[in-house]
């Protein structure tokens, strides 16, 4: 019996090894790192130790964009991509001809570097000297005025940035809730079809209940990806979103790292760990209401 847990913990080891030095040990550096306050970063030394770094990020008007720009991005993002990822999977699902050649085309942005998508979508909104874009030329041709989704407005910016981030996530959504559509036991059709009921009680009572265990992972790994958004913002409107109005926590947490006044590893440790509580609350809470869902 020793020596099969001997060699168990041989086998874990590795892995072991893997999470302490890039997961454990860079986690307790930020925690120690948020806490001195006035570090420097030239001469590696501090003058005390506190909870000021915290204080300094929620104060900063910043970092207070960034976090109403995250917060906006999530509460739009999330349950949109999931809503039209799971009707464009339930129809996927219905036909049979080109079935997969339609799974692929619609598969196709997930696979596809996601600054180039970016870059495509600034080329389409963006309105430059000699060209309003795509997308206003479009809007002027049913009567309305040409907007400056790039550099313009607080809103006609979020709503590209909204746009950009459903159309990148949405792939990959629709092969989970494809898949979970493929594996329901096609016997509870039979049997619901029999009976005669309608198709709107069918996708509630058996559908949506034998796929839930998917949407709710789908909803759980899309905040905590839209919480981490920051590739997608510099695809679209360039490395200082500062400038923009449109940074997102992650690139606060950059900026005060490698910004052009970065150097500030105490308040971007701090700001991480802003971060990281924020997701982990909301990550608790919809554990929390899945777990009563399951009791029902």
């Amino acid at each position: 019996m020793k020596n099969n847990n001997l060699k168990g913990w041989l086998y874990l080891l590795p892995a072991i090894l893997f999470l302490g030095i890039f997961m454990v040990y860079p986690l307790v550096d930020v925690l120690i790192y948020s806490a001195e306050e006035g570090y420097n970063f030239a001469s590696q030394s501090y003058r005390g130790v506190g909870l000021y770094n915290f204080s300094y990020v929620l104060h900063d008007t910043y970092f207070l964009q960034a976090l109403k720009n995250t917060f906006i991005l999530v509460i739009i993002t999330v349950p949109l991509s999931t809503g039209i990822a799971l009707l464009i999977s339930l129809a996927l699902s219905s036909i049979k001809p080109l079935k997969e050649l339609f799974q692929t085309v619609f598969f196709l942005p997930y696979v596809t570097n996601t600054l180039a998508v970016g870059l495509v979508f600034m080329v389409l909104f963006k309105k430059t000297a000699y060209s309003d874009g795509l997308i206003n030329l479009l809007i002027q041709a049913f009567g309305g005025s040409s907007v400056d989704f790039i550099d313009g407005p607080y809103w006609a910016k979020m709503f590209v940035m909204c746009l950009y981030t459903i159309w990148v996530v949405m792939p990959f959504k629709i092969l989970i809730l494809t898949s979970a559509l493929a594996s329901v036991n096609q016997q509870y059709y039979n049997a619901a079809k029999v009976d005669g009921t309608s198709k709107f009680r069918i996708f509630t009572r058996i559908t949506l209940p034998m796929i839930s265990p998917m949407i709710f992972y789908l909803i759980i790994t899309g905040f905590i990806g839209a919480f981490k958004a920051y590739s997608d913002e510099v695809a679209l409107f360039g490395t200082d979103l500062n400038a923009a109005g449109m940074n997102t926590i992650v690139g606060y947490v950059y900026d005060m790292l490698y910004g052009d006044s970065g150097g500030y590893p105490s308040y971007a440790s701090a700001a991480a760990l802003i971060l990281f509580v924020i997701v982990l609350t909301i990550t608790v809470i919809n554990l929390m209401i899945r777990n009563k869902q399951e009791v029902r």
